[in-house]
């Protein structure tokens, strides 16, 4: 998937999260049941997974990268069963809280 915002998924959604390095191997397996769910989501235009740095010892960085066709979508997305389910699991694996931001694409 192309990261960047197109024409038919303009916005672009990152999650940053950071996990206890003993909590990651969880959440790459909760990521690897789900990413194709949720690629499937009415409006999505797909989601992959980034790593990051994090400066803290013992912590793993990852980002999850989506694009939408617009926002009511990620917010439909957020309102449905999957998002319930896949949302809860990966809060508990968290070592800080994520951060969330959208861009939408203007040009």
């Amino acid at each position: 998937m192309e990261i960047t915002p197109n024409a038919h998924h303009p916005v672009l959604r990152v999650v940053d999260m950071v996990f206890h390095a003993s909590e990651a191997p969880a959440f790459l397996e909760l990521f690897a049941k789900y990413q194709q769910a949720i690629s499937e989501q009415p409006g999505c235009g797909g989601v992959i997974l980034v790593e990051r740095e994090v400066e803290a010892p013992h912590e793993v960085g990852f980002s999850t990268v989506s694009r939408w066709r617009s926002e009511a979508d990620l917010d439909a997305y957020r309102r449905s069963e999957l998002f319930g389910v896949v949302w809860p699991a990966t809060k508990r694996l968290f070592a800080r809280s994520p951060r969330a931001t959208s861009y939408a694409r203007k040009m």
